[in-house]
C-alpha cells in the first residue's frame, strides 16, 4: 500500500481488512515506537478487540545503541549497559530495565538526558514490549522486516539515492506506480483504472 501519510495508510488498511472481512482475525502491528505513529494507532484501532502493537525488536535495539552513545562516558561502560539491559528487554522485563538505567551510577553518565529519553522511551511503550523470546520460541514475528523491506522496495531503492530530491506529490506518485509494479496490478490499472484489493493467492 502506498498513502500520502499516516492516517491516509490506515484508512486503506481498515478498508482493506473490510474488503477481505479480516477483522475477526488478530490485528498485530509492529512500529518503531515513535509516539505520533502509535497514537494514530490507537485512534484507529482501539476499538477492535484483538489488536496489539509491538515494539519491533531491531528498532528498539538501534535506539538504545544510539542514545547509550552518546549518553554513556565511552564504548565500554555503553557495551557494559546493553549487555545488562537487552538480555530484561528481550524477555519483557521492562520494569527492571527501567530500574537499571535509573541507577547508573552519574560517574559513569556523559549526558544524563539520552538516558532520560530511553527512561520515557520504555514507559511510553511498555504495554507494546512482549517477551520476544518466548515469542521467538513459539514461531512469532519479533520484527517489521517484510514491512523494511517493502519500503525499500517503494520508497528507498528508487527515491533515495544521492543528489535526489522530491516533491511531496512525486514521491507519492512514483511511489504508488511502484507499488503497482509490486503488487502486479499496473496492467490492470493501465487499461481498466481498476486494482484487485485482496491478499495474494
Amino acid at each position: 500500500m502506498a498513502a500520502d501519510g499516516t492516517k491516509s495508510c490506515l484508512w486503506l488498511l481498515i478498508a482493506f481488512l473490510l474488503s477481505n472481512s479480516l477483522f475477526g482475525k488478530r490485528l498485530q502491528i509492529f512500529t518503531d515506537g515513535h509516539k505520533a505513529l502509535n497514537d494514530a494507532i490507537v485512534k484507529q484501532f482501539g476499538w477492535h478487540k484483538n489488536m496489539q502493537i509491538v515494539l519491533d525488536w531491531f528498532h528498539l535495539c538501534k535506539k538504545f545503541k544510539e542514545e547509550l552513545s552518546m549518553g554513556m562516558k565511552g564504548r565500554k561502560l555503553r557495551n557494559e549497559t546493553l549487555r545488562a539491559v537487552m538480555p530484561l528487554l528481550w524477555h519483557g522485563l521492562t520494569n527492571k530495565a527501567i530500574s537499571y538505567l535509573e541507577n547508573i551510577p552519574a560517574s559513569e553518565i556523559k549526558d544524563d538526558n539520552h538516558i532520560q529519553k530511553l527512561i520515557d522511551y520504555l514507559g511510553r511503550n511498555i504495554s507494546s514490549i512482549p517477551n520476544y523470546d518466548m515469542r521467538k520460541r513459539l514461531n512469532l514475528r519479533n520484527s517489521s522486516n517484510v514491512g523494511e523491506k517493502m519500503n525499500d522496495l517503494v520508497v528507498s531503492n528508487r527515491q533515495k539515492k544521492n543528489g535526489m530530491s522530491w516533491a511531496k506529490k512525486g514521491s507519492l506518485n512514483l511511489a504508488i506506480i511502484t507499488t503497482l509494479k509490486i503488487n502486479d496490478e499496473y496492467h490492470n490499472w493501465f487499461r481498466n483504472k481498476e486494482v484487485k484489493f485482496s491478499l495474494a493467492a
